[in-house]
């Protein structure tokens, strides 16, 4: 990265426009990683989180408004931009580089205002829930689909036609021009990508020029900020401890658990993204786990032959495939037991609530083994 460094001025304290794609790369995985743990939590929790999972847009958000605002006010950057070791600042009206380099220490009107942590977290939280919520629109009108796959009948058409109301009207409009103006969105951030890497600007992104603030690494003044806030913190537990006890450091320590918990987030979030893309490439069709599982050599180990009827168990008659032993109707919910034998849902968990063992060959049985087959 030190060659690359170099491409976009002659700054030190520049990034690259590689540290920049990185940094916006990992904060979009973030959302589908969030959305795995969530969705995998909610199979074993379904009456807590299935609501949660259904609106996982506006929970994603929500979640990001106070880690973006966090790392914003603390460290003056994004929690992907403080990852890669960037920084916001206000952009200065004249670069005064030598003049700070000699003072030292970080300019005061650097610092980030209020009002531009609210206008960055319009733009890193408010911006993209606002571009997925109308993707998610644009799929639900059937944006994207093939019109021959979804031909509707002359009928039905002239009945669409015939109610033409204003809503209807703008869906249509909505659906026209959401692929042109997306499409034109990600030219024009594009084109401020390839003005940056020629240095044409200073900005990688139209609306921080907009707001005044720009992109900047961080240097030896900014990690000793961060050092010498971490040592107060810990010296100002160990005093509160000393003085007030035991009772008074826990209480303490709650109240920062909430910002002790943010702040852990920078290798919570990268070990759970780690660990999607792992379990992707782990269950990918040419991964090692496929190759594993099929026998190096020869044909497949057959399946273990069905036990045999037990003379007290109900008859079988292996002519009619997929009725039930037990009711003489077709299978519903299909169910097989420990011994091999298929049985509709009802009928077996009647039967092995109520004798404990197989009705064809009389083997033991419980409730917990009772399995769903697919057919």
């Amino acid at each position: 990265m030190d060659f690359f460094s170099d491409i976009g001025g002659g700054s030190l304290y520049k990034p690259s426009l590689f540290e920049l794609v990185a940094q916006e790369q990992l904060r979009d995985m973030l959302q589908p990683a969030l959305k795995y743990v969530l969705s995998v939590f909610a199979q074993r929790y379904p009456r807590y989180l299935l609501r949660v999972v259904n609106c996982h847009e506006e929970f994603h958000a929500l979640i990001m408004f106070f880690v973006e605002r966090h790392y914003l006010r603390e460290y003056g950057a994004s929690f992907s931009e403080h990852f890669y070791g960037l920084k916001r600042r206000r952009k200065p009206i004249v670069e005064t580089e030598r003049a700070n380099t000699a003072v030292g220490g970080i300019p005061a009107q650097e610092k980030l205002r209020r009002i531009d942590v609210l206008s960055s977290l319009f733009f890193l939280v408010g911006i993209p829930y606002l571009r997925a919520k109308a993707q998610d629109y644009y799929e639900q009108l059937g944006g994207g689909v093939d019109p021959e796959l979804m031909e509707e009948p002359p009928a039905a058409r002239r009945l669409r036609v015939s109610e033409q109301t204003l809503g209807n009207r703008l869906r249509r409009l909505f659906k026209a021009v959401y692929p042109w103006a997306n499409g034109a969105y990600e030219l024009w951030l594009l084109g401020y990508n390839v003005a940056y890497l020629f240095d044409k600007t200073t900005f990688y992104r139209p609306w921080l020029s907009w707001i005044g603030v720009d992109m900047k690494r961080m240097g030896a003044d900014d990690y000793q900020l961060m050092e010498g806030k971490a040592t107060q913190a810990l010296q100002g537990q160990s005093s509160s401890q000393k003085k007030r006890g035991l009772l008074a450091f826990i209480g303490r320590l709650l109240i920062s658990s909430p910002q002790l918990l943010l702040d852990s987030l920078k290798v919570l979030l990268p070990m759970s993204i780690f660990f999607v893309k792992f379990l992707e490439w782990w269950y990918s069709p040419s991964s090692p786990a496929r190759s594993l599982a099929a026998a190096p050599t020869g044909p497949p180990i057959p399946p273990p032959r069905m036990l045999p009827p037990h003379p007290r168990g109900i008859p079988i008659d292996g002519t009619k495939y997929g009725e039930c032993p037990l009711c003489r109707k077709m299978l519903e919910n299909a169910t097989a037991l420990p011994s091999g034998y298929v049985f509709c849902y009802k009928c077996a968990h009647e039967h092995v609530e109520t004798h404990g063992r197989c009705p064809v060959t009389l083997l033991p049985a419980r409730i917990w083994q009772l399995r769903k087959v697919l057919i």
